[in-house]
């Protein structure tokens, strides 16, 4: 019986452009694909292990021919819009308090920050859920075993009882693994105010 519904964030509530901001990024860096350092200095800013200034800081180092803007601007393009009916699903889910509602998201401090700029009903949003885990602010991230079992022995919860939806397959892998159930929600295809219909044999 499941009794709590694990979300990410992008690609589930939030609209992302994933393809179209790297193709930005190699555009604007002059490059046919992301170093191992920048991808090693992208995953410890998503885990809060560097500032979003020690971050920032790299970045122009590495491509001094841009602007601190010019940089910002590339890193956030991959935020797109949050479709309101989301919103609301989310919302009744709270207001019927029939499941536990976690999110559990890789997300930085400067998407946040744009996020909270952009998004009116962001604080709304984020009420709406009984736990919500950011990768930089709880040091661990997806698909790494480590933080699943975070949620697990922080809300004191057995992986059985949980629906864990995310739109990346190597962080469902991990998960089902582990013994949740999972949906790996097809973000072209499918959306998550669907659940009950999609998933419906498991409620």
């Amino acid at each position: 019986m499941i009794k709590t519904l694990i979300f990410d964030f992008g690609d589930v509530f939030i609209n992302l452009d994933k393809k179209g901001a790297m193709q930005h990024a190699l555009e604007l860096f002059k490059l046919d694909g992301f170093s191992t350092e920048m991808n090693h200095i992208n995953e410890l800013y998503e885990q809060g292990k560097i500032t979003s200034g020690e971050f920032m800081q790299f970045y122009q180092k590495s491509f001094p021919y841009l602007t601190w803007q010019q940089i910002l601007d590339a890193w956030n393009c991959i935020l797109k819009d949050f479709p309101k009916h989301r919103l609301h699903f989310i919302k009744e889910l709270a207001r019927n308090e029939q499941y536990q509602l976690i999110l559990l998201s890789n997300t930085n401090e400067l998407h946040i920050k744009w996020i909270q700029e952009q998004v009116a009903f962001y604080e709304a949003f984020k009420s709406c859920f009984d736990k919500f885990y950011l990768s930089h602010e709880i040091g661990l991230r997806k698909p790494n075993q480590d933080i699943f079992q975070f949620v697990l022995d922080e809300n004191n919860i057995s992986p059985k009882e949980c629906l864990f939806i995310d739109d990346t397959k190597d962080n469902t892998v991990t998960a089902e693994e582990m013994g949740f159930h999972v949906w790996n929600i097809d973000e072209t295809s499918e959306d998550v105010t669907s659940l009950f219909s999609t998933k419906k044999a498991l409620f």
